[in-house]
């Protein structure tokens, strides 16, 4: 049993000292003290003493000068024996404070607004097809000036030509009985991944917005794409991580599917897994963002990564992005086909000529037994 002894009368000097002598971590504080001091007690415990002891001077100076603690990021505090220059462990950045504020309002939605599902219930029907729809490297949060680029891109455009694109993909696709929808996202659905307005690799980019902004705004878009499509039949959502937001793209597709988790209409595939797979019939379509594996190396990665599904598959395409123009090509035993963008050039891409290709969403029309029968593209 733990000796319960309090700590010696002159314990908060010792730990002004260390903190003096230049020794940050209170957790090396602690080993310092526990050693010198004898105590019978956890590294943890006399740690969370001295973080207590920290926090209540500066909570008291704080509250004589009716500032706020979480405000004050180090306190120098002197009395007639002693100088202390502490870093205050209540602080919290702005950064921080940003970031606390939309993880608060995500849950809050998450609370109040995850809606209640009922299951609906679909007619079977005769000479069935999957859409694939795939609005690809929409980069929410994206700025292009006409005045630089010649031409108009924000986070308002995104949103307008997405919900009008995927719109124009089922429109065209009324022609075929539709049973079941992949939905693959993610993508660069974000442009950045940072307060700081950069990509995950720390490239800065012109942006529109805020961060936090632009993360609700494409939450939004998810949500109401969604709730479009399973009007017409079941959808799988296959999320694909991507370069210019790695972190906040997968955050945002987990939101999503807890948003939709008590749907019995809709599934989710959002491992971090950079190359997704899904069988539809004698189809299998696999799908990854594009920044990865060479073209020319899919083939052999599916039939690896997939190799039950390989098996059972006929017809075999892979659908890469990132590139934000048309390529198909046929390799041995698979198709591979990188994507559109409707995201318009920014200042880089404009200086750099990366540009005058379509800007459009597309969609693609599987038959369970013949592969793909139908492409579809919506051009804005």
């Amino acid at each position: 049993m733990k000796n319960k002894k309090k700590y010696p009368e002159n314990f908060k000097d010792k730990v002004s000292e260390q903190i003096n002598s230049g020794v940050k971590s209170h957790r090396e504080i602690a080993r310092i003290l526990i050693k010198e001091l004898g105590l019978n007690k956890t590294e943890d415990t006399v740690r969370k003493k001295i973080d207590y002891i920290v926090s209540q001077g500066v909570m008291d100076s704080c509250d004589n000068l009716a500032v706020d603690p979480t405000t004050v990021k180090h306190l120098w505090m002197k009395t007639k024996k002693e100088s202390l220059f502490v870093k205050n462990p209540l602080y919290v950045s702005e950064i921080e404070k940003t970031y606390l504020d939309l993880r608060d309002q995500i849950m809050k939605d998450l609370k109040e607004f995850t809606p209640s599902f009922e299951k609906i219930k679909r007619d079977k029907t005769s000479d069935g097809h999957l859409l694939v729809v795939d609005p690809a490297d929409i980069h929410i949060g994206k700025l292009a000036k006409a005045f630089e680029t010649g031409e108009e891109y924000n986070s308002q455009i995104a949103v307008l030509r997405v919900v009008e694109g995927v719109k124009g993909i089922l429109q065209k696709s009324n022609g075929f009985n539709i049973e079941k929808i992949l939905f693959i996202g993610g993508n660069d659905i974000l442009h950045i991944d940072t307060p700081k307005r950069q990509t995950t690799s720390g490239t800065p980019q012109d942006t529109d917005g805020m961060w936090y902004e632009n993360f609700l705004i494409a939450k939004k878009l998810y949500v109401d794409v969604l709730q479009m499509l399973l009007s017409v039949a079941d959808v799988h959502f296959v999320f694909n991580p991507s370069n210019h937001d790695y972190t906040n793209g997968f955050f945002l597709a987990d939101v999503i599917q807890t948003y939709f988790k008590d749907c019995k209409n809709i599934t989710f595939d959002c491992s971090i897994a950079h190359r997704k797979y899904y069988a539809y019939g004698n189809n299998l379509i696999g799908s990854t963002h594009g920044d990865g594996a060479k073209q020319a190396d899919l083939g052999s990665l599916m039939s690896i990564e997939a190799k039950d599904m390989w098996a059972g598959a006929d017809h075999r395409y892979f659908y890469t992005h990132h590139v934000h123009h048309k390529t198909a090509k046929d390799f041995i035993n698979v198709t591979v086909e990188s994507l559109r963008s409707p995201s318009g050039a920014d200042s880089w891409h404009d200086r750099n000529g990366y540009k005058g290709a379509p800007k459009a969403v597309e969609g693609f029309v599987h038959h369970p037994e013949h592969g793909q029968v139908s492409r579809i593209t919506h051009i804005f």
